[in-house]
């Protein structure tokens, strides 16, 4: 017995692994890569499983329409999904951890109950669209502007790396609402309808080939300013909440996988001789040293979002998203000496995710500006000139 559990979240444990061997089996065969609207389908057909069995929104507060579990049953879910082998959340990643949350956090109660439930039925996917050609690690220098028309902004602008726009109904949407205000005052967070017109998709290619990130147009769309979350001119603030979901929580699931990963590359490193190497077997080591550490800042970033108002993440998020990025790359770049000449190959799995890892350091934040986060709000170090 584990000691560290109690008997009811035991219990959870239990139940949650007899659902899982009864409905794994179930699930229809994974789609290509490629086939987005067949992986759209697949995920929501998961997320919907989720939903009918309890298990969706697990760390969702109950009056967002989550289960109010505890942060120990969230994260004893994310332990036994992953062992399974279940699907992570794939094209819902957006509106489960990112927008969902927000809108928990931020919205007005008509707002919670038009797109929160939605969300958890698997009924529409969201996705991000805050960078922006000209705006990336400077998000709050984005240009994209909404004008104020009646009951209606009317945007223009574009948008990059906007995961699953091809498939998305919603769009998490950083427009300017005020070009004269200071560049982060005059920012607004509306929720934005994909299929509205003006609104134009074009797929970017990753180095994977793969095609989950896009480019957005947007040619005077109008969107309601009912969808705005917070007030004109204050998305900045919600935004730091939206970011600090993405930094601080969203990746817990992904710790648990490349904790699963190390155990596999040592299992084949022990198969192909690779581990009579005593530098890969000491690289293997503090690797599993450091996602152990990982896995322990995660169980304490989830419980203090979870004890905290609204659910929100504090910045310990920023030491986590810094830390985990660089650890999965180094993974994969282990996972690389273990493959040997296997690992040019796109056939490998483990070749597709080291090339993925590259973009850890970039996205949800650089790593760059999660250590000025760091420096400046946790350390107390002045800020550069």
């Amino acid at each position: 017995m584990d000691l560290t559990y109690t008997e009811e979240e035991q219990d959870f444990r239990a139940r949650l692994r007899a659902w899982l061997a009864k409905a794994l089996p179930e699930l229809p065969a994974r789609p290509s890569p490629d086939d987005w609207p067949g992986r759209r389908a697949y995920d929501l057909g998961w997320q919907r499983r989720l939903y009918e069995a309890g298990y969706a929104g697990l760390h969702w507060p109950v009056d967002a329409g989550g289960h109010g579990a505890t942060p120990t049953q969230h994260l004893i879910f994310l332990e036994e999904a992953e062992r399974a082998g279940a699907p992570y959340v794939g094209a819902n990643f957006v509106g489960l951890l990112h927008a969902g949350p927000t809108v928990a956090a931020e919205g007005t109660a008509e707002q919670r109950a038009r797109w929160l439930p939605p969300v958890l039925r698997g009924d529409e996917v969201w996705c991000q669209g805050f960078s922006e050609p000209d705006a990336g690690s400077d998000l709050a220098s984005l240009r994209t502007r909404a004008v104020r028309d009646g009951d209606d902004y009317v945007i223009s602008g574009s948008k990059i790396w906007t995961s699953h726009a091809e498939v998305a109904d919603w769009c998490e949407l950083l427009v300017r609402t005020d070009p004269g205000a200071p560049k982060h005052r005059g920012i607004s967070w509306l929720a934005m309808p994909m299929d509205a017109p003006g609104v134009s998709v074009r797929p970017l290619r990753t180095l994977a080939g793969s095609a989950e990130f896009a480019q957005v147009f947007l040619d005077e769309v109008r969107v309601p300013v009912a969808n705005r979350v917070g007030a004109e001119n204050d998305g900045w603030r919600v935004t730091m909440v939206t970011l600090s979901f993405e930094r601080g929580t969203a990746f817990v699931g992904e710790v648990v996988a490349c904790r699963r990963t190390l155990g596999e590359l040592a299992r084949t490193a022990k198969a192909n001789g690779r581990w009579d190497d005593p530098v890969l077997r000491r690289r293997l080591g503090r690797l599993y040293g450091e996602f152990g550490a990982l896995w322990r800042l995660t169980q304490w970033n989830v419980s203090e979002a979870e004890r905290s108002a609204g659910g929100v993440p504090g910045i310990g998020g920023s030491v986590f998203k810094l830390a985990y990025s660089h650890a999965r790359q180094e993974l994969y770049d282990a996972a690389a000496e273990v493959l040997g000449a296997r690992s040019l190959s796109l056939e490998e799995e483990w070749t597709l995710d080291r090339l993925s890892s590259l973009s850890y350091t970039i996205a949800a934040g650089t790593s760059q500006i999660q250590r000025n986060i760091v420096a400046e709000r946790i350390l107390g170090l002045p800020k550069g000139r």
